[in-house]
């Protein structure tokens, strides 16, 4: 900015749980580096933090503080980013400055601490900053000049002749081929014979990996008739929402692919959500094989560096594709001509804690912003998504057939009843020792982590439970110890009742890590691996797993809702679903519809190579529309049943809802909270004349978690604007107590 429109005073957002921005002066000699987008140290309260500037002010009465440094030399953001997070942080109802944080690279944030104790001459210690991400740089060599025959020795020699023939190289590359070290690579450089510079290098999280360049196949009519309504809407540059509902194996991502190929020529950029890094080692190489631009990975399976140079490579306009899960959609890519939601139907799209956005909604507020193509792409769409398609609010794509024609997986429906004790029923184990013997792959589902899901003493009947949360310890067999799921406190296994000391327990219940103990058990010879958030922690876990399926050195695979997402196995002839029940009785009215999609898609893992799949699914609800109707297939039965339960019940597509969860350490406290809460909501609905249905407080489903006892109050609407005029009203009006917390969640996915 030039002296002339350097802003006298800001509007800046800080990150922290409040929904104000904040003014500050901006001292004359900091005021040409200081314009919207850039974050700026700012004194609060009694220590400096991170502000990020929002845009000048007009000159105020008011005395407000000076902004004490300018921490970027560009802007991390621009005005169109803003009105986005702008609209995100009134939608979710969620402070400004939080949502900025969440949308930039993790660790970047500066905040100041007292440093404890004395200076060494006696002052007082002065405030120190900490956080800020540092750039990672590497030093590069260059041969100079060939130094006389016999000066040096062997290896400085093979150094010198090595950086003639390949030109400039970095330091590790040179350690690596001849163990060159730091002393060794400085004597070449004062003797004249190198020079070394250092410059900052981009943390590659694929950078070990080789890509050939595939050939695209030939599409089907289906495909066809796909891709020239979306190649028409590109053309036409403007907002365009899609469903493609496409069924397992369809062909739904070479679609992507040649929409995206087609943006690209247009000089626009492309943005790839996922919802899981499990898919992403796949879709990555699928995309390097075929596009020879800049593609840049966001996920939270990468170091924090490798995200903040991910990050910066966007910002720099070095990438033309972004793929990513939900916090991608934050990217900062500009000219985006296409953004493709895969799997849009999966719940991991909404983020659960803090920031409570859904990425999968809010792929629909950017494409309107970019004026872009959006495509919503699933075998199994949402009932909200399919909904609106039907309804023309949506483009209607529709790919009811695999590709080359193949088959969809044969399936048969075992009924599970009078049965629990068996892991596998009869006619399962038959399949896969069959399966076996004629070298196929074949997928175990089962929806559960952990040995055991509870123990239970047979004497007394106690059963082991978290003292933090409402419900029973895991047993993990191979660590020896149970453990909670949701806040990781974990015992050693007893060897009698904690209660009554008796000797008399029984691990009841069933997870992976039991299935795949048992399936070695049935099967010596197989070559078994399972995959779980147990198996797949650390980094690359995911794609080490993926790998040994692509590569067929693992027989069988064992594994929770993980292996059921999007995942193209060409050698999986069978598929069996070890418990469809699991989530089909949970108190959320989402139940059914969750338990089809998990179904339909692990189903759709079978049978899209040469071989013909097969499916068999144990239950003990066969009769269940969610189950009867995934075993044959059937989407549009489904969706007529799912559709007029959700009419009757008045839940989505034909509700808009809130659920405000309030938590604490103490049960009394949460209650009254809550019920002051449900006070204000029902007097504000009758000051507004509102039709908004306030139900609740009640318990949640899970009514502890962490220590913390939880209520929750539900708001349902059959419209947004009234549920929206409601809270906002509300917002920021209850006087709840300082160890009670409350949470809003607008179009909540989980009800637990």
């Amino acid at each position: 900015m030039t002296d002339s429109n350097s802003p006298k005073i800001i509007d800046a957002a800080v990150p922290l749980p409040i929904d104000s921005t904040f003014h500050y002066a901006v001292p004359p000699e900091l005021a040409p580096q200081v314009r919207t987008g850039v974050r700026v140290l700012v004194p609060f309260g009694r220590r400096k933090l991170t502000g990020y500037v929002l845009g000048a002010v007009a000159e105020s009465g008011e005395e407000v503080k000076e902004i004490v440094a300018v921490l970027d030399p560009e802007p991390l953001f621009t005005a169109a980013e803003l009105e986005f997070f702008r609209w995100a942080a009134g939608y979710y109802l969620h402070p400004l400055g939080e949502v900025i944080k969440s949308a930039l690279p993790a660790g970047i944030n500066i905040t100041s601490r007292k440093q404890a104790g004395q200076n060494p001459d006696g002052t007082a210690a002065e405030e120190v900053l900490t956080g800020g991400k540092r750039v990672k740089t590497e030093t590069f060599y260059r041969a100079v000049v060939p130094p006389p025959e016999g000066t040096l020795r062997e290896k400085p020699a093979r150094i010198v002749q090595f950086l003639q023939s390949n030109g400039e190289t970095p330091a590790g590359q040179l350690r690596r081929e001849f163990e060159a070290d730091a002393a060794l690579l400085k004597r070449l450089t004062e003797k004249g014979f190198v020079t070394a510079t250092e410059r900052e290098v981009y943390r590659d999280p694929f950078r070990t990996e080789v890509f050939q360049r595939d050939t695209p196949p030939v599409l089907n009519v289906s495909q066809a008739a796909a891709l020239d309504r979306l190649t028409e809407a590109a053309e036409g540059r403007a907002f365009a929402p899609f469903l493609l509902h496409g069924v397992t194996g369809s062909g739904k991502t070479e679609v992507y692919l040649r929409t995206i190929a087609l943006v690209l020529d247009q000089g626009r950029t492309a943005l790839v959500l996922v919802p899981e890094i499990a898919l992403t080692p796949q879709l990555v190489r699928r995309f390097k094989c075929r596009f020879a631009c800049g593609i840049a990975v966001l996920h939270s399976g990468l170091s924090d560096g490798e995200r903040y140079d991910e990050w910066r490579r966007i910002r720099r306009g070095e990438v033309a594709i972004v793929i990513g899960a939900r916090s991608a959609i934050f990217a900062p890519l500009t000219r985006i001509g296409i953004i493709v939601v895969d799997e849009e139907h999966d719940g991991s799209y909404k983020q659960s804690e803090g920031f409570r956005y859904n990425a999968r909604d809010l792929a629909l507020v950017r494409g309107k912003m970019e004026k872009a193509c959006v495509v919503l792409g699933s075998a199994t769409p949402l009932v909200t998504s399919f909904h609106a398609a039907q309804a023309g609010k949506l483009g209607y794509l529709q790919l009811p057939d695999r590709v080359r024609n193949l088959p969809m997986p044969a399936t048969e429906l075992l009924d599970a009843r009078g049965k629990k004790n068996e892991t596998f029923l009869p006619e399962l184990a038959a399949a896969l020792g069959a399966n076996l013997a004629a070298g196929g792959q074949s997928l175990l589902f089962l929806n559960r982590r952990g040995f055991a899901t509870y123990l239970v003493c047979n004497d007394c009947g106690h059963v082991l439970r978290c003292p933090n949360c409402s419900i029973t310890l895991t047993y993990h067999q191979r660590r020896g110890r149970h453990f909670c799921h949701y806040c990781d406190f974990s015992i050693p296994a007893p060897s009698v009742c904690p209660e009554c000391t008796s000797p008399e327990i029984t691990l009841l219940g069933r997870g992976t890590e039991r299935v795949e103990e048992e399936v070695r058990g049935l099967f010596p010879e197989a070559r078994v691996a399972r995959m779980d958030r147990d198996t797949t922690s650390g980094k690359g876990g995911h794609a080490r797993v993926l790998k040994g399926v692509e590569e067929g050195t693992i027989d069988i695979l064992v594994g929770t809702q993980m292996i059921a997402k999007g995942h193209d196995f060409p050698g999986v002839t069978l598929v069996g679903v070890i418990s469809a029940d699991a989530t089909l009785n949970l108190p959320d009215f989402r139940s059914g519809e969750r338990t089809f999609q998990l179904v339909s898609q692990v189903m759709g893992r079978a049978g899209r190579g040469d071989a013909p799949g097969k499916v068999l699914i144990q239950t003990l609800n066969p009769d269940h529309y969610a189950i009867s109707r995934a075993a044959a297939h059937d989407y549009a039965g489904f969706y007529a049943e799912e559709l007029e339960f959700r009419r009757e019940t008045g839940y989505p597509p034909f509700a808009f809802l809130a659920a405000l969860t309030l938590s604490g350490n103490g049960a009394e406290a949460v209650d009254q909270g809550a019920e002051t809460v449900a006070a204000l909501l029902l007097r504000l609905k009758k000051e507004l004349r509102s039709r908004v249905e306030v139900l609740g407080p009640v318990v949640a489903p899970l009514g502890k978690i962490r220590g913390r006892y939880r209520r929750q109050i539900l708001l349902k609407s059959a419209g947004r604007t009234d549920l929206h005029r409601l809270l906002a009203a509300f917002r920021g009006s209850p006087r709840l107590p300082a160890t009670v917390r409350m949470a809003i969640d607008v179009d909540p996915v989980e009800m637990l």
